[in-house]
């Protein structure tokens, strides 16, 4: 049977979930499609900060750098389970940006972007600091700064969840092979099945010109790939600072406390010229990131160390910039259609993971003149995403509180569910007053109820999906347990 929907989005990663919230907050019908899992893709391979970017400071994108600065505490406030304030430290290096300077951009930083709960720079003397102790000894002088943590897989997911309680259809795994328009509407062929709608937002971040292309629309646009490569270690410290790491080739990559027994690395910036089913680290890339961190641990870091690593295409409008890194972060929309009474097309180029709130935002007010059925204007900026409604210093207590419904979790498991589900855990957990009441234990508490949860309510179909998406237990899943987990995923899915 033929559907027909106000808005159809065409990918799931955070701008087309953003997208799809946004519109189905504001009462269109709506249509998120994604030919993989949610957050397959880029959305769940970046260095998961909320942040303006300093570095783009140098290459004068101050605008740009003010909307991520403003969005940070927006963010914070909407999903404070999973995105939290995260300091950070920038040794002086010698020899490479003078100290002045630094402190100038960090000047900037702090009152760009309306700054209100954020802790501002500090000079730091690292050699009184428990940030200096996993340094080499020349690193004497730092700064402290402010920009935050999320989990980004998490924050696509909720989005598209906060969708679909709004009244939006989600479709996993469920591919575009037709877009046509078809008189006054759009129609989409995907996944076996026809869907019309009204407009379409073509969100598929890497694969946006091919999308294009399928549909014969022309564009003058051009896109610019760049992989971005992370390694995951044994933590290299045991403080909750990150850091701030510049190289003598003019880049920076991050050094951060990752899923409290680990180190994230990162990032590259090379340019992608292969396929974008696979995408992985380079051996280069992952000797780069081992050498850069070893410049400034004391320990060094090998590509032996490496216990994972992951890698993201960035989708970057293509501004002529000679080295990738210098390529803007910054977003357009290309618009064809509507006026003259043809269904309307917005294409997304471009964008990063902490301006996507703003972005669907003005997304969805281009298209307002062409669906009559959107109503009212930004919303999403006070709205809590599923299990996020409580204030933005309230997770320790959320903690606290799951434990004394639920005796039966460790603390380290109470922590692990707040920053996934927040309020929202108690879903699954339901009125269990032991850890059996939860079904099978699959490893580091990881019972078949959270799985059922992760399947019924969020889209979850594999392991992978389980393990590396909507959480990071892949980390620490055994082969046998991720075994076993696949299996039973595999029974759920037949009784389906």
């Amino acid at each position: 049977m033929e559907q027909v929907f106000d808005l159809a989005v065409i990918g799931g990663g955070v701008n087309g979930a953003g997208i799809a919230r946004d519109a189905a907050g504001r009462g269109a019908k709506v249509l998120l499609l994604e030919r993989g899992d949610l957050a397959e893709g880029t959305s769940s391979n970046s260095t998961k900060l909320i942040h303006g970017g300093l570095r783009y400071l140098e290459h004068y994108e101050f605008a740009l750098v003010r909307e991520a600065l403003s969005e940070r505490e927006v963010l914070w406030g909407i999903a404070p389970h999973i995105i939290w304030p995260l300091r950070f430290i920038l040794p002086h290096r010698p020899g490479l940006r003078p100290r002045w300077l630094v402190r100038m951009g960090l000047f900037l930083y702090d009152h760009l972007g309306g700054r209100k709960l954020l802790p501002a720079t500090q000079n730091v003397n690292l050699a009184r600091h428990p940030a200096g102790a996993p340094l080499k000894g020349e690193y004497t002088r730092a700064f402290a700064y402010s920009d935050g943590w999320v989990d980004d897989a998490r924050l696509v997911i909720l989005n598209a969840r906060d969708a679909a309680d709004r009244g939006a259809t989600v479709r996993t795994r469920c591919e575009v092979t037709e877009l046509a328009r078809e008189g006054e509407a759009w129609r989409i062929e995907a996944g076996g099945e026809v869907f019309h709608a009204r407009a379409v937002v073509n969100a598929a971040g890497p694969r946006v010109l091919d999308l294009l292309g399928r549909a014969g629309e022309p564009t003058t646009q051009k896109m610019r790939l760049v992989r971005g490569s992370h390694i995951v270690v044994r933590k290299l410290f045991d403080h909750d600072y990150a850091y701030f790491f510049q190289l003598p080739d003019g880049r920076i990559f991050f050094a951060i406390p990752y899923e409290s027994d680990f180190t994230l690395i990162g990032t590259t910036d090379v340019d992608h010229k292969a396929g974008l089913d696979e995408v992985k680290a380079s051996p280069e890339e992952i000797a780069y990131l081992c050498e850069g961190a070893s410049e400034y641990f004391r320990t060094p870091v090998t590509p032996d160390d490496v216990v994972w690593t992951y890698s993201g295409v960035r989708p970057l409008v293509d501004d002529g910039s000679g080295k990738p890194e210098a390529a803007t972060r910054g977003y357009r929309f290309e618009v064809d259609g509507g006026d003259d009474g043809t269904p309307a097309l917005l294409s997304v180029f471009g964008g990063k993971i902490t301006t996507y709130r703003h972005l669907a935002a003005e997304a969805v007010e281009r298209l307002a003149p062409f669906l009559p059925a959107l109503k009212g204007g930004d919303w999403t900026g006070s709205a809590p995403l599923p299990g996020g409604d409580f204030g933005m210093t309230e997770a320790g207590a959320k903690m606290a509180d799951l434990r004394r419904r639920y005796p039966f979790l460790s603390q380290a498991e109470a922590q692990r569910l707040i920053r996934l589900y927040g309020t929202r855990a108690a879903a699954f957990l339901g009125d269990a007053a032991t850890r059996a009441d939860c079904g099978e234990d699959f490893g580091h508490g990881l019972t078949a109820a959270e799985v059922d949860h992760l399947m019924a309510h969020e889209w979850a179909r594999t392991c992978e999906d389980v393990l590396w998406r909507r959480t990071k237990l892949g980390l620490r899943f055994t082969p046998e347990q991720t075994a076993r987990l696949a299996a039973y995923i595999t029974e759920r899915t037949r009784q389906a």
